[in-house]
């Protein structure tokens, strides 16, 4: 495997997605944004998707904002000692490159019908109340992984709005992207909603990366 560290500089890393067997990038220079279809296969899947209905929660948010709608999923912390997950680590590990010490645990999420995740970034802003308190011992996310479990019957797209990318789920499609400029600063660009599910419901799988090692 690999080992480019935490992602910063992090050309070495977008160097090492692109290189990827299937890749595609988003042709855009605000941000290095990524995705790769047919990534897991539908039965590794299916297996995740047991795994959060068995372990959901209710969803929350750093610095909330006064809406309580603002994130209405469910989410869960998968054990990395199922031998489906560790066998999940090891292929996001592969295909990143990034230091496994700098890896928050891998989450799932459920959204049912009318729920969403609206228009947010995953780095911690640095002006907000809770940044010492999230960051202070690993730093920001600097990359996030994302993959699509299932395809809901409708609804569940993820936008990027400033790039004016919408990316339909799609089972096994894995998307990732820089959260920070090149230089290390936040990157408003990453700014995405997680639509509202219309029709079925929609599971993903997201891992973050850190600037230092994961030490909580």
């Amino acid at each position: 495997m690999t080992n480019l560290g935490s992602g910063y500089p992090s050309e070495p890393v977008i160097t090492h997605i692109a290189a990827r067997p299937g890749v595609q990038r988003l042709p855009s220079p605000k941000l290095a944004l990524f995705m790769a279809r047919g990534f897991l296969d539908a039965d590794h899947c299916a297996a995740l998707c047991s795994l959060i209905d068995r372990e959901r929660r209710p969803s929350t948010i750093a610095d909330p904002n006064g809406d309580n709608a603002f994130r209405t999923s469910e989410t869960c912390d998968l054990d990395p000692a199922e031998p489906i997950v560790a066998q999940l680590e090891a292929a996001i590990l592969a295909f990143c490159g990034l230091d496994p010490a700098h890896g928050e645990p891998i989450q799932g999420q459920r959204y049912a019908v009318g729920q969403e995740f609206k228009a947010h970034t995953d780095y911690f802003d640095p002006q907000g109340v809770d940044f010492s308190r999230f960051c202070s011992v690993a730093g920001n996310r600097t990359w996030t992984v994302m993959l699509y479990l299932n395809e809901p019957e409708a609804g569940g797209a993820t936008r990027f709005k400033v790039v004016d990318k919408t990316i339909q789920p799609e089972t096994g499609k894995l998307v990732a992207w820089n959260n920070l400029r090149l230089d290390g600063r936040p990157n408003p660009a990453t700014l995405h909603h997680g639509m509202k599910v219309r029709a079925g419901t929609k599971y993903v799988i997201t891992k973050w990366f850190r600037e230092r090692p994961w030490g909580w």
